[in-house]
């Protein structure tokens, strides 16, 4: 069924880069435009990378179990909220949820961590990159930091791997963000 045909319209919310979504366990938010990062925390107060959401995804509080779990904004986001009650109408995006979920757990768990690393690359790029010339740009404002949380390691080690990478001629940067050759596999 088409979200045209919602009965309640949806609610259109900006909300600008590093924010946090509110949290309603009540609403789920199909993203317009723009990247979020969904969140948590080890006992120990490491931060854990849960997924990377952008355009047509859908995120919420009400579809996680994890506590304490954030959505945070990673670029400036348009999204539409809807009550959790119409969850029916996003089965697809739902199920998408899912599996990108899945896939991003797959790689997580990819050793050598220099493996690791170059696949959340490829993985990263296909989302939410964009053809060029020579590769996919990853228009997306990841710090060093971030991709080690995201794979459970540190930064100096991220950094290090990333110019092994670049000296490989696997990756190059353009504009401070980076582009993965499209000489390599991906």
């Amino acid at each position: 069924k088409p979200l045209a045909d919602l009965v309640t319209p949806p609610l259109q919310q900006q909300f600008v880069r590093r924010a946090r979504l509110p949290e309603h366990k009540t609403v789920l938010w199909q993203i317009a435009s723009g990247v979020v990062c969904s969140m948590t925390w080890t006992s120990e107060g490491e931060l854990v990378c849960l997924g990377y959401w952008g355009v047509g995804d859908v995120v919420g509080h009400a579809l996680s179990r994890v506590q304490p779990y954030e959505l945070h904004c990673l670029t400036d986001v348009l999204i539409s909220s809807y009550p959790y009650t119409q969850r029916a109408h996003f089965t697809e995006a739902i199920v998408q949820h899912q599996q990108q979920t899945e896939e991003l757990l797959c790689i997580v768990h990819i050793n050598p961590l220099s493996l690791k690393l170059w696949q959340l690359l490829v993985w990263l790029s296909q989302k939410f990159g964009r053809e060029v010339e020579n590769g996919r740009w990853l228009d997306l404002p990841l710090t060093h930091q971030q991709l080690a949380q995201t794979l459970e390691t540190n930064r100096v080690t991220v950094t290090t791997i990333l110019q092994r990478l670049e000296a490989e001629g696997k990756i190059h940067r353009q504009q401070r963000r980076l582009v993965v050759t499209r000489h390599s596999s991906y």
